[in-house]
């Protein structure tokens, strides 16, 4: 799978209007196609984070960045149903408390970071403090834009350590956010989710791109790589996340632990075991 022409390359500036966020090039079929391929790819996604879980050695970080309505929720929902829950984790950050706001803005997010056997996927995350903070000025240029530089360091750090990274920019445009805020407005079960002030966010759309295309090309690295995903079709979206995840999982190599010695006879007496019951 050539998943590649959605990773932010390392050299060059990316525009986000070459990105086509309706794109479904690289599955050949419908949306009930691609349901029916990620079932099948929840399968082998939750054996090998099982995999990943029992040996123990290595940890993966998976980043969701998203305009509102995104889809940064029901990616996470659709890519890793049936997964372990005692291996997997989300961390999601909002506002921060006071308490984060007495230390350095990358302390909160250190403490989410996975443990060995561990994934754990960032619902938003420190790049918040470039896009959130920047376009509603919230700390002066000479303070956010040193930022990029801190963040590609503190991941350089996590994955010198044996972190995987991974990060997927969900790429929505404002047809389709319009479709969903209404969508959202529509259904008694989703109306809590909307709130008056995403649509005063929506009117500073080009200052975000503006944010997202700068965040994507200064910090997508080889280390801890952006990817683009068109995200106006939610199955796709999926899909590509799932594909993307899974490759980087088998790339990993793992191993189950070796069982305990003389295995085969521990099997004999457990056989006998039921044998007498």
């Amino acid at each position: 799978m050539d998943d590649e022409m959605y990773r932010v390359p390392l050299k060059g500036k990316i525009k986000l209007k070459d990105y086509d966020p309706n794109d479904s090039k690289l599955f050949d079929g419908n949306k009930k196609d691609g349901k029916e391929a990620l079932q099948k790819l929840n399968a082998e996604l939750e054996l090998l984070q099982e995999q990943l879980y029992a040996e123990g050695k290595h940890r993966l970080l998976i980043i969701l960045q998203a305009m509102d309505t995104g889809g940064k929720d029901g990616a996470i929902r659709a890519v890793f149903e049936g997964v372990n829950p005692q291996g997997v984790k989300v961390a999601s950050f909002k506002t921060p408390t006071p308490v984060e706001l007495s230390h350095d803005y990358l302390w909160r997010v250190h403490q989410q970071t996975p443990g060995k056997g561990e994934m754990v996927i960032f619902n938003r995350s420190q790049y918040e403090d470039v896009l959130v903070v920047r376009v509603h000025n919230l700390a002066p240029e000479e303070v956010w834009s040193k930022r990029y530089q801190h963040i590609r360091e503190f991941e350089r750090l996590l994955a010198d350590e044996g972190t995987t990274i991974l990060k997927f920019y969900l790429h929505i445009d404002l047809e389709e956010q319009a479709e969903r805020f209404l969508a959202r407005v529509e259904d008694p079960t989703k109306q809590w989710k909307f709130n008056p002030g995403d649509l005063d966010e929506r009117a500073r759309w080009d200052d975000y791109m503006k944010a997202y295309e700068d965040m994507l090309n200064q910090t997508s690295t080889a280390w801890a790589p952006w990817y683009v995903i068109p995200s106006n079709k939610k199955w796709y979206r999926n899909w590509l996340i799932s594909k993307i995840v899974i490759k980087t999982l088998k790339n990993l190599d793992m191993r189950y632990p070796a069982p305990v010695e003389n295995i085969e006879d521990y099997h004999k007496r457990l056989l006998e075991m039921v044998a007498v019951k």
